[in-house]
């Protein structure tokens, strides 16, 4: 089969086909534009942006099967699994405004599969193909329909519930081995090929952890025989190989089980499971572990535990190449390398217990959490007092100079400020923009009478002068009002001598009257910034600090006790 029939198919996990219908050559725009990246492989984002034109399209006409489409194509291409959630709830939005119970079905199902495959969170994927299993009732297509059961299945897998497991994935390869044998487009057998041997793999998986080690020998051996010479099915073939080499295992068969299990790595490495291949790394470090060979064992409890720290997810079965690492390095006397195991357990078991809750009550522990707690605070003592007193003093001179750097920095420039702000107040210098800072008035081109532009300039002048500016809820419309003027007028003037509109002409004469009163008369250095406020006229606290310190430089907080400080400094001079 080549590049294309298979990325059409969703490979989101390890059984995630859908079948190809064959259909007439579909001249759509739609299709046009589906053709330009149908051919790109799955998660390769340099698609999405042919991906946006195909649901943009979609969007603009309304055309929600189509924007579904879209929206899984996206889901497809993207390689963050967060963005490949949020093309999946996209998806699902999409399709309940179809109010097609089939494509609603798909959608939930899709997401499942991102928190099933790609996520590993097994417990939320179960939620949205419980959900997707009830839409899938309401269907007709029995493909869609196994397709659920088997998802429902693999999932009760991973988290315990075996036998009801097996009930579900006895149905599903029973229906997809019959569908395979029937004379159907070759996309078609390809897809129910796949259910049914993934069907197998899972079975499989369930008898073993079963205990009945025979039957799933026997599972193993149909899927090798069925997969082994087909290039189509070599990530199939690659799951059987990992229990044929966990089989090996189990029965001493150790050099056999590394070589299968080190060729399921090749085979199922191109579709990133994380999870299946830190199961092979396990078996094949405990094959080396039971030859006598730990040098070469430790390098894949390690890549185990690096696969632990990339994606925090672990199997239960994984669980005891914890163990088996703390003992190692116990025995050798390395401290910090025993601590480390230690405290990776730890996260490991709250992940288990979490995600894993019914297994987590079955597995062995050698190593329970009290024993766990208790050994870490023992190594934790027993590493060097000294070196710890040292980092710590060394930690807290560094934040306390950082610090130190950082405070007086910020002195020094808030005294600067204070400055700059005390000469414009001694020397006079208006801090609103005047008359005088503007261009002449002969230079202004007003549709107004210069006698009405001459009277609002005098009653701006005496507003100013009389303070008028402080009076609470004060608006454009009230001044012109008082002005007995036009607004329009009096916001037309103002823009122009002043260089400003009037809610910024406002706020800059009442910071430089609140301004003035703080650096002249002592009792306003003890008002609360709610009351200063008021006293400018400004009913927000907030309000009035943002804009003291962005006309003036410097928060009316630091300005008081710099000021609080010069004149408590010229009171001892004195």
């Amino acid at each position: 089969m080549n590049i294309r029939s298979r990325l059409c198919i969703l490979i989101l996990a390890i059984f995630l086909c859908e079948p190809l219908f064959a259909q007439k050559e579909d001249t759509t725009d739609y299709y046009r534009i589906k053709l330009n990246y149908e051919n790109g492989l799955e998660n390769d984002s340099s698609m999405l942006p042919l991906v946006g034109k195909y649901i943009q399209k979609a969007r603009i006409e309304k055309n929600y099967p189509q924007l579904v489409e879209g929206y899984k194509d996206g889901l497809l291409y993207s390689v963050s699994p967060d963005d490949k959630l949020k093309y999946a709830d996209s998806a699902i939005w999409a399709a309940k405004l179809t109010r097609d119970d089939y494509l609603i079905g798909r959608a939930y199902t899709s997401k499942g599969i991102v928190y099933y495959f790609n996520l590993k969170k097994y417990k939320l994927a179960l939620n949205e193909f419980l959900i997707a299993y009830k839409y899938s009732q309401k269907s007709n297509d029995p493909y869609y329909k196994n397709k659920v059961y088997y998802l429902l299945g693999v999932v009760k897998s991973y988290i315990g519930n075996y036998d009801e497991a097996l009930v579900l994935l006895k149905q599903t390869k029973t229906f997809f081995e019959e569908e395979s044998k029937k004379d159907i487009h070759p996309n078609l057998r390809y897809g129910n090929k796949r259910g049914y041997y993934n069907s197998l793999h899972q079975m499989a998986v369930c008898y073993r952890n079963l205990g009945n080690q025979k039957s799933a020998d026997s599972l193993t051996n149909i899927g090798l025989s069925l997969t082994s010479s087909n290039k189509d099915y070599q990530q199939e073939y690659g799951y059987f190989l990992k229990e044929k080499g966990i089989g090996q295992f189990y029965k001493r068969d150790y050099h056999n089980s590394i070589k299968s299990l080190e060729s399921s790595i090749t085979s199922i490495s191109g579709v990133n499971d994380f999870a299946w291949t830190s199961v092979c790394y396990s078996y094949i470090g405990k094959s080396y572990l039971e030859l006598g060979n730990m040098d070469n064992a430790m390098p894949f409890f390690q890549k185990v535990d690096s696969v632990f720290q990339k994606h925090h997810f672990i199997l239960p079965e994984l669980r005891n190449n914890y163990e088996v690492l703390i003992d190692h390095y116990k025995e050798k006397g390395d401290i910090k390398k025993e601590l480390y195991y230690t405290k990776q357990l730890i996260k490991a078991d709250e992940i288990i217990r979490r995600d894993f809750g019914y297994l987590f009550s079955k597995i062995h522990r050698e190593y329970d959490t009290n024993t766990l707690l208790d050994g870490k605070t023992r190594l934790e003592r027993r590493i060097s007092q000294i070196v710890w007193i040292v980092w710590t003093l060394a930690t807290i001179a560094a934040a306390l100079m950082i610090a130190l750097f950082f405070k007086h920095r910020s002195e020094k420039k808030i005294r600067k400020q204070y400055r700059l702000l005390e000469q414009k107040i001694l020397s006079k210098d208006e801090l609103i923009a005047r008359e005088g800072q503007t261009k002449g008035k002969e230079n202004y081109k007003l549709d107004i009478e210069q006698k009405i532009v001459d009277d609002i300039l005098l009653r701006l002048r005496d507003f100013e002068d009389s303070s008028g500016f402080i009076e609470s809820g004060l608006t454009l419309n009230k001044l012109a009002a008082r002005f007995v003027t036009n607004h329009s007028y009096l916001s037309q003037v103002i823009n122009d001598y002043k260089g400003m509109n009037f809610n910024r002409y406002l706020s800059e004469l009442r910071i430089a009257f609140i301004t003035d009163k703080l650096y002249k008369e002592r009792k306003y250095l003890h008002y609360k910034i709610e009351t200063l406020a008021e006293e400018c006229g400004m009913a927000s606290r907030t309000n009035f600090s943002n804009l003291f310190q962005e006309i003036n430089g410097i928060r009316p907080t630091d300005f008081i006790k710099q000021r609080l400080q010069d004149t408590d400094q010229k009171s001892i001079e004195e």
